[in-house]
């Protein structure tokens, strides 16, 4: 886990998008703490994140953590922070769709 977030923080957007990539691939595994402690990284990391591709990679892992019903809508208002006005269409409704709007 302590890998992960290193991925999901690195200075590098290839890492951060490796870590969201192995983030999704573990959701289904996850115990909600770990669920919710990853979501919420998420979507702080998604917040600031200026790599399209990586912030991309951040949302779906997101929407495959928070599928598992171990994620309230609450753990992600960071997400609430990204400009909408200047992503593409999918990524304004991934947050969308991820805070329930």
């Amino acid at each position: 886990m302590i890998e992960l977030l290193r991925l999901i923080a690195h200075v590098d957007p290839k890492c951060r998008e490796e870590g969201a990539d192995r983030a999704a691939d573990w959701a289904a595994g996850l115990p909600r703490s770990e669920a919710t402690t990853l979501a919420t990284v998420l979507a702080a990391s998604a917040a600031c994140e200026e790599d399209l591709g990586a912030l991309e990679a951040q949302l779906h892992a997101i929407l495959e953590i928070s599928s598992t019903g171990q994620v309230n809508v609450e753990n992600l208002q960071y997400l609430q922070q990204i400009d909408r006005t200047a992503v593409t269409e999918e990524i304004r409704q991934y947050v969308a769709d991820l805070l329930e709007e």
